[in-house]
């Protein structure tokens, strides 16, 4: 069959301004170290999405096309203000290379599972360097045929993460392979800043309300995303690495902000509607916040925007327990443990 190719400027031009909180989106991006590699897509709405009729697309090492064997479809549905977190499927324990098994605590996070098979469809084996295209339609079965208004019906894009089109570097500013990731400096694809598309979970911030369906100028990863990184080291109570018998550190991975999402959307506010009832104020502050919970507090762990650890505090089962940033500034991000092992994150801003 021939090829029906669309150029990008068609691929732009086909705008359509979605209303705030009508539409799902991408509300986070996990790339992490092998195959560890997940979508979490929110449902701002009242009513449930059914999947099936969306997809999802990777643009690799800067191409400005993409076809059906780097697409699939989803399935499932995701309730009202509710994710649903999708995760690539290598599940084979004894998977080495590129069939390595994802780790065991991203499984747990997962609702559904996709692109077993590299050679049937690649869009789920994403780097930091690939752009991600959520859009609805139905993907035709022939598998060389180009994603397109032309070419998929129902066709709609619905959010896209990066930029298609562009293949950003790494940080000695080359752009070879696949190495490359979006930073934290303009213009956000020459390796200036720190590397944050790449090893890195990216957490769509609670004021955005909807998806970019249109192509941008440049790609600001943290214009509408907080990140961390993907992969830490675990911790003890008083804030020391654990090391293994070996003597190694613990390595595990931050897939706790998976499988729930704090949005502007939401008619009830994540806080409000937590078994612990955290509540944070005042948020924004000037250095102090108080974190108030029923008293189930393990641990916090304060990181900045960029994932590097600030400040760890231990719970002591205390309902109300003051945290002083007042040297910092920026936006934080808490990592709360609680006495059963759960954990949840908060977002503070210090002025």
């Amino acid at each position: 069959m021939k090829r029906i190719l669309f150029s990008l400027v068609s691929f732009t031009s086909l705008y359509l301004n979605a209303q705030d909180c009508s539409k799902i989106f991408i509300s986070e991006y996990v790339e992490g170290w092998s195959n560890n590699k997940a979508l979490e897509i929110y449902n701002p709405t009242s009513i449930p999405v059914d999947l099936s009729q969306y997809f999802v697309a990777r643009y690799s090492n800067g191409s400005t096309s993409a076809t059906v064997a780097n697409s699939v479809q989803l399935s499932g549905t995701i309730q009202p203000y509710d994710v649903f977190v999708a995760v690539l499927e290598k599940l084979d324990p004894n998977g080495t290379g590129q069939e390595a098994p994802i780790w065991d605590s991203l499984q747990a996070r997962a609702d559904g599972f996709y692109c077993p098979v590299y050679n049937t469809s690649n869009a789920f084996y994403w780097n930091g360097n690939d752009a991600i295209l959520l859009a609805k339609g139905t993907l035709p079965s022939d598998p060389t045929i180009v994603i397109g208004p032309n070419t998929i019906s129902n066709f709609e894009r619905i959010d896209i993460f990066g930029k298609i089109g562009e293949n950003p570097a790494n940080e000695t500013g080359s752009s070879a392979g696949n190495d490359g990731a979006w930073s934290t400096q303009f213009p956000f694809s020459t390796g200036l800043g720190v590397l944050v598309t790449k090893e890195h979970s990216m957490i769509r911030k609670s004021t955005i309300k909807k998806g970019v369906s249109m192509q941008p100028s440049f790609f600001d990863p943290l214009l509408e995303y907080d990140t961390i990184p993907a992969v830490t080291y675990l911790l003890n109570s008083n804030g020391d690495t654990i090391v293994s018998g070996t003597g190694n550190p613990i390595l595990f991975g931050n897939w706790f902000s998976l499988g729930e999402h704090d949005c502007a959307c939401n008619p009830v506010s994540v806080e409000e509607n937590s078994a612990n009832m955290i509540q944070i104020y005042p948020n924004p502050s000037n250095g102090q916040i108080y974190l108030k919970s029923n008293g189930n507090i393990k641990s916090i762990q304060v990181l900045n925007a960029f994932g590097q650890v600030v400040s760890h505090h231990n719970g002591n089962n205390k309902p109300v327990q003051l945290i002083d940033l007042s040297s910092e500034n920026g936006l934080f991000i808490l990592q709360i443990t609680d006495n059963n092992g759960k954990r949840s994150t908060r977002k503070v801003i210090i002025k």
